[in-house]
């Protein structure tokens, strides 16, 4: 194997290992983002969601 091709393959590995960090990661954002949806449906709240959450935290 030739030096090139040894750097060029080791571009095109690390490339697709970012690729595929960055799917996982919209993926995991998106099934996040529907576990929240579903949970403020079934009525449970965040806590930044509450009115006066800082108000009593001053207290």
């Amino acid at each position: 194997m030739t030096h090139a091709a040894y750097v060029f393959a080791a571009y095109g590995v690390s490339a697709l290992v970012i690729a595929a960090l960055g799917i996982w990661i919209l993926l995991d954002q998106a099934a996040r983002r529907r576990e929240l949806k579903e949970l403020e449906q079934r009525g449970i709240r965040r806590r930044s969601d509450r009115q006066g959450a800082g108000k009593e935290a001053n207290k």
